[in-house]
């Protein structure tokens, strides 16, 4: 990762989770996929998040074949970008599987990779630093903290002490959905003197109060805070979530929270209750956003790999609400005008 890039990791930027472009017939949609990448570049987005979880972890089955064709065409658009951005990789499964999908984001020119650690759930802390430490001699390492409820299992104060260790690790993406974990995190950087170290959020749940709240473990301690997210939330609506980020941002040097914020915090995280099926432990999550992308003209339809991730029952109509609680904060509009151009082969 070159200087500039890690500069605005550091700094905080938006960072959406990209969803996958399926048609009818559950097939790689290629124009739609590059119109998303296109549309998070122009909605101001200062990174892209590729092969997560809301890009489908099916796309590494054999019978899909969809892992390097996706973060090709996604690599390609965003070197195109006029700016920077900061390109990472999702990577999961066994050391060997995870060092070879690191390795195939290296050679596509990607920044950094987000590693889940959830093919690892019994192991220790011993053998999970091995595990983030190979990855992280292939590329800079984003470390994860997932919540259990998709995948993710507790994490240890010590084990991210020693994850902090190892200088390849650039950022942290932090989404246990859980304060008592997050603050696990926060404090294990802040004691850790990592200041190079960026911080993430993706606790659906608590995005703004997370980028507004000054961390501070001590009497003499110095401030720290979580500067951006990784979200699947901002993969919709990412007009909106830059400006909030900017918001955010703009307060923190201020040194005082506006009670503008601290409402749109309540209205973020209602509309990601939506978005995210949260009343059905999350199976919707990714439809959900599918939902919000068609409803845009961005995707065709709300098709997954796996033909049994759909919308749950009431699912559309809690996204039918929330348009309708908060018009201000969804960018109908700007897609609206620039969509033809993005979808444009």
């Amino acid at each position: 990762m070159d200087q500039v890039t890690r500069d605005l990791l550091v700094r905080g930027v938006v960072i959406p989770a990209c969803p996958l472009a399926l048609d009818e017939r559950r097939s790689f949609d290629e124009r739609r996929q590059r119109a998303l990448v296109r549309y998070y570049l122009a909605a101001g987005a200062g990174g892209l998040a590729v092969g997560v979880h809301t890009t489908q972890f099916a796309i590494r089955d054999p019978k899909h074949g969809l892992f390097h064709p996706v973060l090709a065409l996604a690599a390609e658009e965003l070197r195109r970008a006029a700016s920077p951005v900061v390109k990472i990789a999702g990577a999961c499964g066994k050391t060997p599987q995870a060092v070879a999908e690191a390795e195939t984001a290296r050679r596509l020119r990607y920044d950094a990779v987000l590693l889940s650690l959830a093919a690892l759930a019994d192991a220790d802390d011993d053998a999970l630093v091995a595990h983030c430490r190979a990855v992280a001699d292939v590329l800079p390492l984003v470390g994860f903290y997932l919540q259990p409820a998709v995948g993710g299992s507790m994490l240890s104060y010590a084990f991210w002490r020693r994850l902090l260790e190892i200088e390849n690790v650039a950022a942290i993406k932090i989404a246990p959905f859980n304060r008592y974990q997050t603050l696990d995190v926060v404090r294990a950087v802040a004691e850790s003197q990592r200041r190079d170290v960026a911080l993430y959020t993706g606790n659906d749940d608590q995005i703004v109060l997370d980028l507004l709240t000054p961390f501070r473990f001590g009497p003499n301690a110095s401030d720290v805070r979580i500067v951006g997210g990784l979200l699947g939330h901002w993969a919709v609506w990412t007009r909106g979530a830059v400006e909030l980020l900017d918001e955010c941002h703009a307060a923190a040097r201020a040194g005082h929270v506006l009670e503008a914020l601290l409402r749109r915090a309540v209205e973020t995280t209602d509309c990601n209750a939506a978005f995210f099926d949260a009343a059905n432990g999350y199976k919707g999550c990714i439809a959900g956003l599918h939902e919000v992308l068609r409803r845009q003209g961005l995707l065709a339809g709300t098709w997954c790999l796996d033909p049994s991730e759909t919308l749950s029952p009431g699912q559309a109509a809690e996204i039918d609400r929330v348009y309708r609680a908060y018009p201000h904060l969804n960018d109908d509009a700007f897609v609206a005008e620039h969509r033809d151009a993005w979808l444009r082969p």
